[in-house]
Parts: C-alpha cells; structure tokens; sequence
C-alpha cells in the first residue's frame, strides 16, 4: 500500500506566483491576448526577462498561448482549475494595491492601438488591390460561401442541368442530398470523376423536359445556367414544379436579354437570354408563386452577358 503523503497541487502553484513581476503579466493578461514583444514593451523589461516569466508561467499552466506567423500570443489559461482560481483570488488583490497594474493597463492601451494602427495601416495601403487579395487567397466566391450555410442540411436539392457537377460539389456538404440531372453522358461522365467520394450526390442521365425525379422527391431545383439550352421553357418549369415537394423552392441563374447571337451557333444556345416579364409569366403559368427576379451586378472579370437570379416557390 502507498503511504506517501502527496503535497496539494497549490502548493506547486504558489512559487509560479512568489515573483511581483510574473504576478503583473498575469493581470494583464487577463485583459487579453499579447506577444513577448508588446509585454517587453508595457513592462519595459528586458526580453529575456519576459520570455522567462512566461516560461513559468506556461509550464505551471497559468497562461495559454497561440501561434501567428511568428509571434505568439500569450493570455490567462481558461480553464484553470478550483485551487489554481481561490489561490489568484488570494494573491490578486495584493498584486493591484502595490500600484503597478493602471500603468500597466495604461501601457497596454498604447500598445494595443499601436496595433490597431498597423492594421489600419495596412487596409488603407492595400484598398486598391484589397479584393484581388482576398480572391488569391479565399477566392473568387469566398463572399457568397456564406449563403450555402443558409441553406436547411435536410433538404434534397436538384441540380437542373448539372454539367461537370460544379454546383453539385459545392453544395453537398451543406445538405441531405443533391440528385445531379443532365442529359449529356460526356458531362456526367465528367461530374462522376468530379464527384468521386462525395456520398450524397446522385448522378442521374435525363434531359430537362421529362426530369428523371419522383413528384416532390426535392426541397430545392436550381436551374444554374441551363435554361438558354432548352427548347420547351413551360414544359421544362412544369417538370420541375412537379419534383419540388411543397413549399419547395425553384432558384434560376441564367443570362439577361443580349444580342450575342454568335453564341446560338458556337455553343448551341436556344435562348439569348430572358427578360424578367417573359420568366415572371412562364412561372405563373407552371404553377409557382412568390415569383422575383433580381439583376446580378456585373464583374469586371466577366466576359460574357449579365446575369439575373430569379426564385419562386410551390405551395
């Protein structure tokens, strides 16, 4: 049997707090988050010197730290246990009557909005390549990633004209089920390679008119480009009214009205485009309510004819 007397933990906790200096960075910390350069700075200590009450302090398990970049940020440990918190309740108040702590607050203040004028800095010398940036790094439609979490992760969402399964693959992970529909083996052959792995996507061949879905079977039908390729716009919006279960949502990204008509011969496009009256009519007719249609602003980058978003919704 193990008779050995075990020494309470708080007794180990009391030397990380028997130095005035070490017990100063721990109340400061508590304010949030600084590096070994900006305590340097508050304390006025040398480097050494902070870098090794911070040593003590960590190994102890006052403080926590993150990396960025370089430089890592040191703060008070979040979950520090009973004893460790009645210990610095104890110790705390003495550490702020020996007057240090509103210099130290004050210094901190400096600091702080030292850094804050860096980042500023910063955003007003890069405002004008600011959004090429953020595209490099995120980017093009790291803005509208946002939206797909928006979206109920029960729903089933049919995937109108699918191609190469672009829109498939991005939506996926954010709902029950995609059904990807298109009528061309050559590109679901290309979205099958596209989507290997992604469990919840189904790959189905059919064309736009006579939709290869169950009445209701989806909550969502995105038409994303496909409308100016078919023919029969009524028959198509009726086909996807039907697989829309109800309350259901119909969403079209496609062209506005344009005089391109180079693209009916190169790409094989039926449509040049459609107007917001034509659609509105179109979706009235098939049934659908709630019918809006919304210009997408132009991109510099783009080359092609603008664009619209309309949705309407079965009830």
């Amino acid at each position: 049997m193990d008779t050995t007397i075990k020494e309470p933990r708080v007794f180990d906790r009391m030397s990380a707090l028997g130095d005035l200096a070490r017990t100063r960075i721990l109340v400061l910390l508590e304010q949030g988050d600084f590096t070994v350069s900006e305590l340097v700075q508050v304390f006025q200590f040398p480097q050494s010197t902070v870098s090794r009450h911070l040593k003590v302090l960590s190994d102890d398990g006052w403080v926590t730290s993150r990396s960025s970049g370089t430089s890592r940020h040191y703060r008070v440990a979040a979950d520090l246990d009973a004893s460790a918190r009645d210990l610095w309740g104890l110790v705390r108040p003495g550490v702020v009557a020996a007057g240090y702590t509103e210099e130290d607050i004050e210094r901190a203040r400096a600091v702080l909005s030292e850094r804050r004028e860096r980042s500023k800095e910063f955003f007003a010398s890069a405002v004008h390549r600011w959004d090429s940036l953020r595209d490099d790094l995120f980017g093009a439609d790291s803005e509208l990633l946002p939206l797909f979490g928006m979206l109920d992760p029960t729903w089933t969402v049919a995937d109108l004209g699918a191609g190469t399964g672009h829109f498939s693959a991005r939506v996926a992970p954010f709902v029950g089920g995609v059904i990807a529909v298109d009528g061309s083996n050559e590109m679901l052959d290309a979205a099958r390679l596209r989507l290997d792995g992604v469990a919840n996507v189904e790959l189905r061949r059919g064309e736009l008119e006579q939709l290869p879905l169950c009445d209701g079977e989806a909550d969502l039908a995105v038409l994303l480009l496909a409308l100016h390729y078919v023919v029969d716009l009524p028959v198509v919006l009726r086909e996807a009214f039907r697989a829309l279960a109800s309350g259901g949502r119909l969403l079209i990204v496609d062209m506005r009205l344009h005089s391109r008509e180079a693209y009916r011969e190169d790409m094989g496009h039926v449509w040049s485009g459609f107007d917001e009256d034509t659609l509105c009519g179109l979706s009235d007719t098939a049934g659908f309510c709630g019918f809006t249609y919304q210009p997408i602003p132009a991109r510099a980058e783009a080359s092609g004819p603008l664009l619209f978003v309309a949705s309407a919704t079965k009830h």
